[in-house]
């Protein structure tokens, strides 16, 4: 069965820190792409990070410089390490498998509140 699992996910206060992870099972992740999304509340999707199977990575302008995404394959997971987190990174985060199928998490929200 294919699974793609989050956790990680609560409540931080602004400048605070987070690390989710997504940890797969089901299918050979280490061939896999990892993207992560976010969704804030009444907004569409948006795409936040990726790592490669080379662990090659590319962020969105927002969070360069303070997000960090990485994998350990043979943990079969992948993390999004979050720093200096801001009110907007309010979100529920997913990450997302692709090779020719993708597969996705059932998210993990992030709240930033003081």
């Amino acid at each position: 069965q294919v699974q793609l699992v989050e956790s990680g996910g609560g409540l931080v206060q602004p400048g605070g820190s987070l690390t989710l992870s997504c940890v797969a099972s089901g299918f050979p992740f280490s061939r896999y792409t990892v993207d992560w999304y976010r969704q804030k509340l009444g907004e569409e999707r948006e795409y936040v990070a990726t790592i490669t199977v080379r662990n090659n990575t590319k962020y969105v302008d927002s969070v360069k410089g303070r997000f960090t995404t990485s994998r350990n394959n043979v943990k079969n997971t992948a993390y999004l390490q979050m720093n200096n987190l801001k009110p907007e990174d309010t979100a529920v985060y997913y990450c997302k498998a692709r090779l020719v199928s993708e597969y996705w998490g059932q998210g993990t929200q992030v709240t930033v509140s003081s």
